[in-house]
């Protein structure tokens, strides 16, 4: 049962928090000796992670769907979240094998680990002048290419869209809430496909179901004091604090890969 709380707690953190919950899977595996999850526990702590973002932004959520039935502005931003979706959903499908690939290679996540630090710096920078609350249609095209950027190993998918978004001038809540929402489609592909394919293949006992269970519970849970925090630390500039972390273990990451 402890793996499949300490893996709950590891997901919850490093799916919101902007330092890539793909790259700290595979630096602890190479490591720490830590094994991966298995295809159906890895969907289900996703899937528990989407239910922290569902229950935080509920509202949104409802004023979306009833966006659905009327014109104005909250069917618009349906439009641009489906705009903003359509990016990873393509690169997902038409690069899967090379993005797959990029997991085994140091350099790669060491890299991408950098890029996201020098984004979350420059995202820093930006917030302190940005002042539009509204995400535009070229907006939301430009923060979905972030998060299929994301599909790499060491592109933080949250620290990704939110740094893109104040980069281009939007105000660091309005650019967290649109990532948030945006992570909804994608999270709960990810964590279906993976679903479908453990349940077509894995036979589970009760004591693992009980296992499943408590990772969801504790993904979900962990996953949303991440996501406060984040909006915390955005709503007082310091996202640089992440930064430093990032580029600190991208460049370890990159001098240990050459040296090895």
């Amino acid at each position: 049962m402890i793996y499949y709380f300490i893996l709950g707690i590891v997901q919850g953190l490093t799916e919101f928090l902007p330092i890539s919950s793909s790259a700290h899977l595979v630096l602890a595996g190479r490591f720490l000796g830590f094994d991966p999850p298995g295809l159906l526990l890895e969907a289900v702590v996703h899937l528990g992670t989407l239910c922290s973002v569902l229950l935080l932004f509920r509202r949104d959520i409802a004023r979306l769907v009833r966006g659905l039935f009327n014109s104005g502005e909250e069917r618009r931003r349906i439009g641009r979240l489906v705009v903003g979706t359509l990016p990873i959903v393509l690169c997902g499908f038409l690069l899967q094998e090379k993005i797959e690939a990029a997991f085994s290679s140091l350099v790669i996540i060491g890299f991408s680990l950098l890029v996201t630090g020098a984004l979350l710096f420059l995202a820093d920078h930006a917030g302190r002048k940005a002042e539009r609350s509204e995400v535009r249609l070229r907006d939301s095209l430009l923060i979905g290419l972030s998060q299929a950027a994301a599909l790499l190993p060491g592109i933080s998918r949250s620290g990704a869209t939110i740094a893109t978004g104040m980069i281009l001038g939007i105000r660091g809540a309005e650019a967290a809430r649109f990532s948030f929402l945006l992570s909804i489609p994608a999270i709960l592909g990810a964590g279906g496909l993976k679903l479908y394919q453990a349940l077509n293949n894995v036979t589970a006992t009760s004591n693992e179901w009980a296992g499943l269970l408590l990772g969801a519970l504790t993904a979900g849970a962990v996953g949303a004091l991440a996501i406060k925090g984040l909006l915390a630390v955005i709503s007082r500039g310091r996202l640089k604090t992440f930064g430093v972390y990032c580029l600190a273990v991208g460049l370890a990451v990159i001098v240990y890969s050459y040296l090895t």
